[in-house]
């Protein structure tokens, strides 16, 4: 074994010392030979203070090194960008070191003495790095990166500078090949960045099947992301995976590496652009405020927590049955305050965070919670949602989301809450199972102690599914998709929304803080995706084909297993037709049905004497009579999408 080969195998913290060892009488040297270049002569230290800085000067270069990241660099294969980072990296360090002379108070020092240096120390920086690979290299062949047929190959969407550092960093690790770059932009169109040709769109296709492409690499995070699903589209069609980038300001390091590819999210397909929210709106009821949250360990809640935190509450209570959920949103919102804290600098002013560790229907430790924090602001997001496990639990689905609203809302209104939001589901409206009706049932609560003028403003946001919540059909086919298939399509002609968690918080937020009492906000959802097509989509993106009669072969099969209990063919979001616009373009306002206070009561009195004899037809015969449009045959409830009397409900709202 020769010492190339036997370097390449020692550790990487040995060849890091190494470099630095290289580095540091590398800088010397150059800084040496600037002053006798200058001063016509070898030049010799007169005073202990220019040995000094003679000697400053290589301690801060392999400090600014450190810092550029030159060592994580492999020097195999530097290339262009590695080369760019030294240079950098080198006028960043002769610039601290000229600060360093002129602090010093050394008189008569030579000022072109710095320019010098640090031509000189990246020359010898650059070539020694290139010498030492040339050698590494042609020592040690099997440690070249394969160019064989072991060798991934792969096309960068997006000639950007992310683009450009991913294919820095592919190159650096050496098993992939980039064969192309694709741009939409014609001033890129034919020319060669890196030493890879960029090429339109529209030719992709025949690129991937020449060059036997096994992926495509998504390398423009600032697009758009209707231009990203434009880009998903066209790639559907041809049979490679695709990953994708986080934006930029989401990669920790700030350098794109190989590690910060990941799959097609399902945000990536159905994700909107973002609408700017109003800033004013969204800290007007919040800020140095005691804010409650129940079902803070939920999907929702804890977007909410998150988000609410940033707004500078003064405590934030968080209140949640599950002692695991309540402990993960405790952690992550205690890492957010020491990250929040770190990049302000102040530790003067911190929201102080509350757990309580209970049910919403208890109702002292409800009223105890409300009291002893002066709570001021109240997100009621306690639910549950799983629409078949309420389906066959009826009475304890009631009670949490119906009964659980009534004693959060009246203790509310008996300590003077400001205000309370709640939220509220599409599968309200015209509900056809126990889930949607119950949160039906929590609406005309709000809305019937609303029409009583009192402090405490009631308000409610309806919305659809989320994406990638806990329990969410997205979770299930990645999870499907990964095992090899079957993946599990209830029906072939099943419609839903989607929107993406945090937006959908942001939304309720600025809902909230809109209220004057009694109105239901309902929040624009967009265009309703087929569940079907959701499915097949997510298998393609995959690198996968789904099996069926037209491909007999395929590597994922869609299997239909029927509605659940319960479920439409699509949701609704609107009882009536009276939606209304407000200051912001993607939250619509309605006034719908009520039931007086006492009324409601008294129906309330019947489910509650109904549940304890577990009066099941009592409970159904109830829900018919009071929550409007009930009907929990799902077959007779909803239109098949194609027919003339299926219309998207969401359609009033654009």
């Amino acid at each position: 074994m020769n010492f190339a080969v036997w370097l390449i195998e020692r550790p990487r913290w040995f060849k890091r010392v190494l470099l630095i060892a290289n580095d540091f009488a590398a800088l010397g040297i150059a800084l040496w030979a600037a002053y006798s270049l200058r001063l016509s002569r070898l030049y010799i230290p007169e005073t202990w203070q220019t040995l000094a800085l003679l000697l400053a000067a290589p301690v801060i270069g392999v400090v600014v090194f450190y810092w550029r990241g030159l060592y994580k660099l492999v020097t195999r294969f530097i290339g262009p960008s590695g080369t760019t980072q030294i240079y950098i990296a080198v006028i960043i360090a002769a610039v601290l070191w000229a600060l360093v002379v002129y602090l010093s108070g050394v008189k008569n020092h030579p000022r072109s003495v710095v320019v010098i240096y640090a031509l000189i120390a990246a020359i010898l920086i650059r070539l020694s790095r290139q010498w030492a690979g040339s050698v590494l290299l042609k020592a040690a062949p099997q440690f070249e990166p394969v160019r064989s047929d072991a060798q991934k190959n792969v096309i960068i969407y997006g000639a950007g500078p992310a683009g450009i550092q991913l294919l820095g960093a592919l190159n650096d690790v050496g098993t992939y090949r980039t064969v192309a770059f694709i741009d939409s932009s014609p001033s890129l169109a034919g020319q060669f960045v890196h030493g890879v040709k960029v090429i339109r769109p529209e030719k992709i296709g025949k690129v991937i099947a020449d060059e036997n492409v096994d992926e495509v690499l998504l390398a423009a995070p600032s697009a758009l992301r209707s231009e990203r699903r434009v880009a998903l589209k066209m790639l559907e069609q041809y049979p490679v995976e695709v990953k994708t980038l986080p934006a930029l300001e989401e990669i920790a390091s700030g350098r794109v590496e190989i590690s910060d590819l990941r799959p097609i999210d399902v945000e990536d397909l159905l994700g909107r652009d973002p609408v700017a929210p109003n800033t004013a709106l969204l800290a007007s009821q919040v800020r140095d405020k005691s804010v409650l949250i129940t079902g803070a360990g939920g999907s929702i809640g804890s977007e909410l927590a998150r988000q609410l935190l940033q707004l500078g509450p003064k405590t934030l209570i968080l209140f949640d049955v599950s002692e695991p959920a309540l402990y993960e949103i405790s952690l992550e919102i205690a890492e957010m305050q020491n990250r929040m804290r770190v990049g302000s600098g102040k530790s003067d002013r911190k929201t102080t965070v509350v757990q309580v560790l209970g049910s919403v229907l208890d109702s002292d430790l409800v009223r105890r919670t409300i009291d002893q924090h002066e709570v001021e602001v109240i997100y009621h997001a306690a639910a549950y949602k799983h629409v078949p496990i309420v389906e066959v639990n009826p009475a304890v689905g009631l009670q949490n989301n119906t009964f659980g609203t009534l004693v959060v809302a009246e203790a509310a209104r008996d300590a003077g809450v400001e205000r309370f939001v709640l939220i509220s589901s599409d599968k309200a409206v015209r509900p056809t199972n126990v889930m949607g009706a119950s949160k039906r049932l929590a609406e005309l609560i709000l809305q019937a102690m609303a029409e009583d003028p009192q402090k405490t403003t009631f308000t409610m946001v309806r919305f659809g599914n989320v994406l990638d919540s806990s329990g969410s059909v997205v979770r299930l086919f990645r999870k499907q998709i990964r095992a090899g298939g079957p993946v599990t399509v209830t029906h072939p002609d099943v419609i839903r929304y989607f929107m993406s968690i945090p937006e959908a918080a942001q939304l309720v937020i600025q809902a909230g803080a809109m209220a004057e009492g009694g109105e239901v906000f309902v929040l624009e959802m967009g265009t309703p995706v087929k569940i079907d097509d959701l499915a097949r989509t997510m298998v393609r993106l995959s690198g996968l084909e789904v099996q069926d009669e037209a491909h007999p072969d395929g590597d994922v099969e869609i299997r239909y297993v029927g509605l659940r209990p319960g479920e439409k063919l699509y949701e609704e979001l609107l009882i009536g037709e009276d939606a209304t616009g407000t200051d912001h373009p993607r939250i619509f306002k309605t006034s719908e049905p009520v039931l007086a206070y006492e009324d409601l009561i008294a129906a309330l009195d019947r489910f509650e004497k109904a549940i304890a004899k577990n009066d099941l037809a009592e409970v159904q015969e109830m829900l018919r009579a009071t929550v409007e449009g009930y009907a929990p045959d799902s077959a007779t409830a909803a239109a098949a999408p194609g027919t003339d009397e299926w219309q998207p409900q969401s359609q009033t709202l654009h």
